[in-house]
């Protein structure tokens, strides 16, 4: 299954901005100030009269959350992501950056995007009441258009919304002085989108501060008579209320939310494969091509899937899309190792390649474990079942009687992590029955280590249907034999 194309990225300029310098310049091309979510809105449209996809590189959502964000960004709504960790949430709320204009007129120097037409802040005010046409204006890309904070208990009002500032006041301006404001991310992202990643964990009477800026569009600073009418879209993430302890969202909030959209974890294998080789970063050395059949891209991903279905498994926390991506880039490095240890010209994971699972598995999901060590016996069970169900969907089961009735005959077979791919295949040259699944998994003229990936799945799947016996050594080595 191919890889889906990465999106272009939005931070990355298409074209340069337009040539005007000055408001009245502005004016003269004849633009509009256009309502950040009108901007969205007609955007949105746009995309889908042309069929185009409005969230791309986000798989397994077409016909789930794609249709609810839609729905909310036609609507005009702020928008919270509800899911467990590994969701794509973050990734959502990026994309979105796609979505707006790539240029945007300030006044020039403005700390808070102020729209040449309308600004809002009183230094701004000031500019254009002097200069008038003559206002020098900037253009802002859309990349920075997008402003994101991750919610911590330490985060204050003034990160978010502003405070005064001291220097200014100590340069001889008077508190109740607008220009001694300091403003926070919320307004630096005037006319633009603002993220709060892990909303939950903003401390209560921080959340209060936001309550403005969602309903009335605007944020009042200290005790100052000061009240800019923002236009920013507010978005955010935040796992299930079961999930963390960390804290709430208090419910005035969450009422202002125009949209509140669940997430999920890919529901199908083919989903899962395709996420994982689009986010795993490529592990290859020179002189060694690496090669990974598609039998063992679905056994990584059918790990994960028997996790998020394992009463053993902490399912309050989630099994995250990074474990299949982190199992992907650890079953290739380990390929990757034997090849160069074995000085082989190609690689390809194995199932003896597993037990590298350890590592990347253990840190990403919680085993509802009582005793020692049995976090590993979880982890066994895991991979044994993804083993099996992988066999069974990919080898013809028809097939095995006469591979079963060779090793009846006193055939064996010694394998493992150490063993070269060439021992593999002059074992399948020897034993046509083993030769035709695996010509059917890997197709003829596959290179040496694919052919041992294949030999070691339809084994280990014959072990673990209990059709053949399976005698491990301290070595790690392992011999399989008639049972």
């Amino acid at each position: 299954m191919a890889a889906r194309p990465t999106p272009q990225n939005p931070a990355t300029p298409a074209s340069p901005p337009p040539a005007a310098t000055t408001l009245g310049e502005l004016a003269a091309l004849g633009y509009e100030p256009t309502p950040v979510r009108e901007e969205l809105r007609r955007n949105v449209i746009a995309r889908l009269s042309a069929g185009r996809p409005i969230v791309e590189g986000v798989l397994g959502f077409e016909e789930t959350v794609v249709p609810q964000l839609e729905h909310a960004l036609l609507a005009g709504h702020d928008v919270i992501l509800l899911g467990e960790r590994g969701q794509a949430k973050s990734r959502i709320l990026r994309s979105l950056v796609a979505l707006l204009d790539e240029w945007l007129p300030i006044v020039a120097n403005s700390e808070i995007n102020d729209d040449p037409f309308a600004p809002v802040s009183r230094a701004a005010r000031d500019l254009v009441a002097t200069k008038g046409d003559e206002t020098p204006i900037s253009w802002v890309h859309r990349s920075d258009r997008y402003g994101e904070k991750l919610a911590t208990p330490d985060t204050s009002i003034a990160d978010l919304i502003g405070e005064v500032d001291p220097i200014k006041v100590a340069e001889g301006r008077y508190l109740s002085d607008e220009l001694t404001i300091h403003y926070g991310l919320v307004p630096r992202t005037n006319r633009g989108i603002f993220a709060i990643n892990e909303l939950p964990d903003l401390a209560e009477r921080i959340q209060v501060g936001l309550l403005n800026v969602l309903e009335e569009r605007d944020i009042q600073i200290r005790g100052h008579r000061v009240r800019l009418p923002l236009d920013v879209m507010l978005v955010a993430t935040a796992n299930p209320d079961d999930y963390t302890s960390r804290g709430r969202i208090i419910t005035p909030l969450k009422d202002r939310f125009g949209a509140q959209i669940r997430t999920h974890y890919p529901r199908d294998v083919a989903t899962e494969v395709d996420i994982v080789r689009q986010e795993a970063r490529p592990v290859n050395s020179p002189g060694v091509e690496v090669v990974l059949p598609d039998f063992m891209s679905e056994l990584v991903a059918r790990v994960s899937q028997a996790a998020r279905q394992s009463a053993r498994v902490s399912q309050r926390s989630g099994v995250s899309v990074r474990l299949s991506v982190a199992n992907h880039e650890t079953l290739i490095a380990s390929a990757l190792r034997r090849a160069l240890r074995l000085g082989e010209t190609d690689a390809a994971p194995r199932v003896s390649d597993l037990v590298a699972l350890e590592a990347s598995t253990l840190g990403k999901v919680e085993v509802e474990a009582l005793e020692e060590g049995e976090d590993l016996e979880v982890l066994g069970e895991l991979i044994d079942k993804a083993v099996r169900d992988t066999f069974r969907g990919s080898v013809p089961q028809e097939r095995l009687p006469e591979v079963v009735g060779r090793f009846a005959e006193g055939e064996s077979i010694e394998t493992g992590s150490g063993v070269a791919s060439a021992d593999y295949v002059r074992f399948v040259a020897e034993c046509p029955p083993l030769a035709r699944v695996v010509e059917g998994l890997v197709g003829a003229g596959a290179p040496p280590s694919a052919v041992a990936s294949a030999v070691e799945l339809v084994l280990e799947g014959l072990h673990l249907s209990r059709r053949l016996n399976k005698n491990e050594s301290d070595s790690g080595l392992s011999t399989y034999e008639r049972r």
